[in-house]
Formats: C-alpha cells, sequence, structure tokens
C-alpha cells in the first residue's frame, strides 16, 4: 500500500511500466486489439436486434440471413482480436518479468556480504520468483484486462443509451449494488493478499532452511518440535487464502443476484412497453438482455482482476524495495592491478559489523610478496574478518589496505578479486560436475589444465575414483562427497585460478588425518611462489610459516615466527600452543 494509504500505488506502475519501453509496438497492439474486443461485442447484439425486428418479425429472410452473416462476421472479428489481445498482453508480461528478473538478480549478486548476513534467503528467492512471476499477471490478467473491460463497458452503456435510455436507466440503477460490494470486495483482497504474500514468504524461508539444515535438525531428534512450527506457519498461510475464499464466496452471490435483478426487471418492464405499443421492440429487448450480460459479466470478473492486478503491484513494491536496495559496494576505480606480485599492507584498520562494537581496533601488519603468513587466535578474535575486508566484501570505517602500494578501494572489484583466491572452511559446491566446480564455468580454463594442475597437488587419483571422474555429479552442495574430499575439490579451484594472493580460512580444521595429509601437500605446493595468508587452529600446520601474527579482541597481541614466538615467557602463542601439545600427548 502507498504511503497515503491508496492501495493503488502509481509510483510502482510507472516503474513496471518502464520496464515496457523496448516493447513499444507490442504494448500499441495489446492496445488496439483491446478497443477491437470492446467494438466487435457490441456490434453482435446490434445484428441480433435488427436480425428480430426487420428479419423474423417481418418474415424477410434475405435480411435476416444478412444480419446472421454480419453476426458471423463480428464474432469472428471479436474472437480474432481476443486472440491476439490474450496472447501478446502475456508475451509482453513475459518478455517484461524475464528483463526485471535479469535485473533483480545481477543486483542480487552485487550486494555486500552485510545485506545477506541481514536478509533471509527464503525472501530473496521469493522476491527472485513468486513475485516476479504475479508482475507478469498485472499486463496478462490484470491492468490490461480492467481497461479492456472498463472499455467494452462504457461502449456498452453508450449503445445502450442511444438504443434505450429508459432499458438503460433500469440497468444502471441496478449498478450501484454490484460496484458497492466490488469496491469492498477488493479492498478487503488488498488485505488478505497483503497477508497471504507474507505468510508465503514466511513458509519459503522455513522449508528453505530447514531442508537445508535437515542433519542438525535430526542429529538432535527435533523432528517433532521443527514439524510444530512449520504447522503452525502453515496454518497463518491457509488463514490467509480463507479469507479471500470468505470474501469471494459473499461476492460473486451478490454479483449474480445484481445481475438476474436486471435481466427480470428489463423483461418486465420492456415486455409492458412493447405490449401497449411503445418504442420498445422485441429486438431491443432482446439485445439488452445480451448487452447486460455483457456489461456485468467484466463487472463481476472485474473484481478478481482488480486483485490480481493488487497482487502485482504488492508483488511490485517488494522486488522494487530489493532493486533499489543500495548495498551494493561502491567502486571508485582509479587504479588498476596488473603484474602483481602480492605485498599486502594494513594499515591502522578498524571495522565493526555492528554499529559501535568494534571488530578490529586499528590492526596494522606487513606481508612481503611471496610470504606465507599465518594468523592465530581465538574465536571471535577478527581473523576471518581480516579476509573478508581483504577481498572487500565489507567496507572498512577506518585504515587502509593496500596490495602492492596501491589502496585496494581505487580497485574495481573484479580486478581486485581476480588476484585472490580463497579456501574457506565450509566449502561451497553447486548442483553440478566436479569440472565446473572447479572451474566455475570459466570458459578459458579447458580441462586439460585442470587434469594438468590435479596432478601437480596430488588430487588426480581421488577424482578418478569417483563414477565419471571429472564429471561426477557431485550433487547439491557437495553431498556426495565426504568434507575431506569436498576441501580439495576446493583447493583444486583455488590453484586453477592462478591466484597472486592465497588465502586458506581453516582449511584442515574439519578433515580426517588422510585427508590432511593430501591437504598438506596440496598445501605445500599451492602456496609456493605466492603470498598466502593461512588462518588455522591447529597450529602444527603453520610451523613453518614466515610470520605468525597472534591475535586477541580484535588486536594483534604477538607477531614472529614459530620458535620466535614460543620464546616469549607467557605468551598468547606460547600458552596456545601447549595446550595443544598437551591435548595432542593425551590423545
Amino acid at each position: 500500500m502507498s504511503k497515503d494509504g491508496n492501495p493503488y500505488d502509481l509510483s510502482i506502475l510507472k516503474k513496471v511500466f518502464a520496464f515496457a519501453k523496448p516493447y513499444k509496438g507490442i504494448f500499441f497492439l495489446v492496445t488496439l486489439t483491446a478497443v477491437g474486443v470492446s467494438a466487435f461485442a457490441v456490434a453482435r447484439p446490434k445484428f441480433l436486434q435488427l436480425a428480430i425486428d426487420f428479419g423474423i418479425q417481418k418474415n424477410d429472410s434475405e435480411i435476416l440471413l444478412k444480419f446472421a452473416l454480419l453476426m458471423l462476421l463480428s464474432l469472428v472479428l471479436e474472437v480474432t482480436s481476443q486472440l491476439t489481445f490474450i496472447y501478446y498482453s502475456n508475451w509482453l508480461g513475459q518478455h517484461i518479468v524475464k528483463d526485471i528478473r535479469s535485473q533483480l538478480f545481477k543486483r542480487i549478486l552485487n550486494f555486500k556480504m552485510q545485506y545477506y548476513d541481514n536478509s533471509a534467503v527464503g525472501r530473496l528467492v521469493t522476491r527472485s520468483v513468486n513475485d516476479v512471476e504475479k508482475i507478469a499477471e498485472i499486463f496478462s490478467q490484470g491492468l490490461f484486462m480492467i481497461i479492456s473491460d472498463l472499455l467494452k463497458m462504457l461502449v456498452i452503456i453508450i449503445f445502450m443509451l442511444i438504443t434505450s435510455w429508459r432499458l438503460t436507466f433500469i440497468v444502471l440503477a441496478v449498478m450501484p449494488i454490484i460496484v458497492y460490494a466490488t469496491r469492498v470486495f477488493h479492498k478487503k483482497m488488498k488485505v488478505a493478499f497483503e497477508q497471504v504474500r507474507t505468510e508465503v514468504s514466511n513458509l519459503n524461508t522455513f522449508v528453505q532452511e530447514h531442508i537445508s539444515g535437515m542433519k542438525i535438525v535430526q542429529l538432535f531428534a527435533r523432528e517433532d518440535s521443527e514439524f510444530e512450527k512449520f504447522q503452525q506457519i502453515n496454518e497463518k498461510h491457509k488463514n490467509g487464502w480463507i479469507k479471500t475464499v470468505w470474501y469471494n464466496s459473499i461476492f460473486f452471490p451478490i454479483a449474480e443476484l445484481s445481475g438476474s435483478l436486471a435481466f427480470g426487471l428489463i423483461v418486465w418492464y420492456g415486455g409492458l412497453n412493447s405490449v401497449q405499443g411503445g418504442a420498445i421492440t422485441l429486438g431491443i429487448i432482446t439485445s439488452f438482455i445480451q448487452l447486460t450480460n455483457m456489461l456485468f459479466r467484466p463487472l463481476r470478473q472485474i473484481a478478481d482482476k482488480f486483485n490480481t492486478l493488487q497482487m502485482g503491484m504488492v508483488a511490485s513494491r517488494r522486488v522494487f524495495n530489493v532493486l533499489e536496495t543500495e548495498e551494493a559496494i561502491v567502486e571508485n576505480i582509479t587504479d588498476t592491478l596488473e603484474n602483481v606480485k602480492g605485498a599486502i599492507q594494513f594499515e591502522n584498520v578498524k571495522f565493526s559489523y555492528v554499529k559501535n562494537e568494534e571488530v578490529l581496533k586499528g590492526i596494522s601488519f606487513e606481508v612481503k610478496a611471496g610470504q606465507t603468513v599465518a594468523i592465530v587466535g581465538s574465536t571471535g578474535a577478527g581473523k576471518s574478518t581480516i579476509v573478508n575486508l581483504l577481498n572487500r566484501f565489507y567496507e572498512i570505517n577506518g585504515g587502509t589496505i593496500k596490495i602492492d602500494g596501491t589502496d585496494i578501494h581505487n580497485l574495481s572489484l573484479e580486478n581486485l578479486r581476480s588476484h585472490i583466491a580463497v579456501v574457506l572452511q565450509d566449502v561451497f559446491l553447486f548442483a553440478d560436475t566436479i569440472y565446473n566446480n572447479i572451474t566455475l564455468k570459466d570458459e578459458t580454463i579447458s580441462e586439460e589444465e585442470v587434469i594438468r594442475a590435479s596432478k601437480e597437488i596430488g588430487v588426480h587419483d581421488f577424482i578418478m575414483q569417483l563414477p565419471g571422474g571429472y564429471h561426477y555429479n557431485v550433487k547439491e552442495r557437495g553431498t556426495m562427497l565426504s568434507s575431506g574430499q569436498r576441501q580439495l575439490i576446493s583447493f583444486l579451484r583455488a590453484y586453477v585460478s592462478k591466484p597472486r594472493i592465497l588465502i586458506l580460512d581453516e582449511a584442515t580444521s574439519s578433515i580426517d588425518s588422510y585427508s590432511e595429509q593430501l591437504i598438506q601437500d596440496a598445501t605445500d605446493k599451492i602456496t609456493k611462489g605466492r603470498t598466502s595468508i593461512v588462518i588455522a587452529h591447529r597450529l602444527a600446520t603453520i610451523q613453518n610459516a614466515d610470520v605468525i601474527l597472534v591475535m586477541d579482541q580484535g588486536k594483534i597481541v604477538e607477531k614472529g615466527t614459530h620458535q620466535e614466538l614460543l620464546q616469549h615467557e607467557n605468551g598468547y602463542y606460547k600458552n596456545l600452543y601447549e595446550v595443544q601439545f598437551a591435548v595432542q600427548e593425551a590423545s
């Protein structure tokens, strides 16, 4: 609903119709055929009146045949116009939806990570799929249909007035009943549909989250309680639709009753006038019955079409809220990275996910080109935040981050990220082949390159053991592979991109010893000759790092090599190492 309370926000329609500009010709054709439908529909009752009055009643078979053929011609033209109107209004709607969905997804691709931190995935899916489809109905079942019906009703009323103002008055006297009922109906339906869209979004979000997290639900035996929550959401969704059913069940009987009342009054008054020798003929009465039906039918259906229009506008508002969200990272491109060596500088960098709650409190460090730097610290110390900021997933609050002396805020995101590869602890694989998951469908990376790279880092044998080898489909999120296998795939994905800067974020924290050895060998291979940042809990995996940064509560508290840090009495790193060593000894 618009801010002034009007259920129809014309500014939303204006935004939707802006997408129709590339299809002006089709738009004009749809408008033209809408006029044609109205004109040809009214012609048939007129020809019927003339056929009765001058053909049947005067026993003139030639005139009867003439008007019968004209009725047939007008029917053919009406059907042709109707077919063209329906096809091209739907055609227009689908093309506009395609353009909106493309622009929406492109927008979503460029949002900051912070936007996704605060947005439910299910709601974004609803906006991209369900809501966009509702926009198509504005054209196929909503606005154009309403305009066509209103035009037809206007032509019918004008024709009725010309033919018999007395019978027209009778019809118009009944119309306020159905007009008032329609007005109340679509206002009530507006509220009901708002509730339905909200509950559909909630339902999508809940189902998507719980299917993705089904293992957790079953591991903790939460099936019954989660089903109970689903039942509550499902009940609200049902209640929203029941409201729409209730309003429909009231409205349509009232509409039918109004139409029947009008028919009865036309027959009664017109019949009396005809019997008494008045101007109303049998042909006029017959045509008025047909015209009244044609007038009331769209009036009854127009409420449905207003509902469709309302749902489309509600959906449009939701979609445009996403399209107009300013959450993309602003690019101020003044530099370009070329021939990257990989030197990294953090200078007094400050950052907070939540305002006034700093995660990084002015950290500074330098990584020389080709060095391997390890970052350790407790959970929440800010280790992974460094990775996020280096890739500009989030914007820093203060300080500067440089690569080869160039401020990363002066680079395009594509240029910056093309030189960095990240291997995360939680590996995401798409429901696709291993080959496509490695290359991410980058056509510049051939299968031969992938095979050569996998042999170099010791992954080839494991892949070839799978059915189909590199063309084995790993299914959604890579569920057909073990965590170690998924991790190896992510290493290969990073390696084939030939980055100058490599980031390993807890890449060996949750895998078996066999996979760990493979990954350790792969790590040695892919970090060689390139700048590497390794975030790890297992200190045994970083002992050979050139520099180790120790973080605590958003600050770097220690820095040095493994041996240097062990020399610090009561040092953070030394205590952490001794605890891990003691645990390993005990096990």
